[in-house]
């Protein structure tokens, strides 16, 4: 009878002792469980978090860049708009003058937290452009165009050329940089062009 009681004063200790057990690895599973989502959810409030000042940051570039337009004299910046990704710059819009977007690109450029600037800006077509210029931006596209039609490395079907007061235009899509390159070098080797904007995009 006393060995029965001792027995089963042993079976509850050992009982006892395995759902002691049993709770602490349930509450360490559940605590590692909470610390894992927690730390998630940490991740990804950090990651919108930087997106959010990325945005901000990128905002007051942009800002900063169209105050600077504005001051400028020299600069009708009522035709250029201003994007901003990541600290590189994006022009866009028209000037009077190839000046003008050159000059646009340097005030662009000086501006805190600008990384780079890509020039998109286009040469309005002046109303006061004689016969003459005219033939000549049209001999000069015509001229651009067959080089690269004969070109073995440019897919001359996939780039459009435009001129305008011997200031070039390239745009459209090629496969690798080296097209890109080739394109520009052959563009600015025609006689009558004062420069060439490379707006090719590389899509492989």
């Amino acid at each position: 009878m006393i060995n029965t009681k001792i027995a089963k004063t042993l079976m509850t200790g050992m009982l006892s002792s395995v759902l002691a057990c049993g709770s602490a690895i349930a509450a360490d599973t559940m605590t590692g469980k909470a610390e894992s989502t927690a730390d998630s959810a940490d991740s990804k409030i950090n990651s919108s978090m930087k997106k959010v000042r990325g945005y901000m940051d990128d905002s007051g570039v942009t800002a900063k860049v169209k105050a600077a337009l504005v001051d400028d004299e020299a600069i009708k910046s009522t035709d250029i708009s201003v994007e901003t990704h990541s600290g590189v710059v994006t022009l866009n819009g028209f000037v009077t003058c190839q000046d003008q977007a050159e000059k646009a690109v340097l005030v662009a450029g000086k501006v805190e937290g600008v990384k780079s600037v890509s020039d998109k800006l286009h040469v309005k077509d002046s109303t006061k452009q004689t016969m003459k210029g005219y033939a000549g931006d049209t001999a000069i596209t015509s001229e651009i165009k067959a080089k690269l039609l004969v070109d073995d490395i440019v897919p001359s079907r996939n780039v459009k050329v435009e001129t305008t007061n011997g200031v070039v235009q390239l745009s459209g899509t090629v496969k690798m940089q080296a097209q890109s390159e080739r394109t520009e070098s052959i563009a600015k080797a025609i006689d009558g062009v004062k420069s060439v904007k490379n707006d090719l995009v590389v899509k492989s």
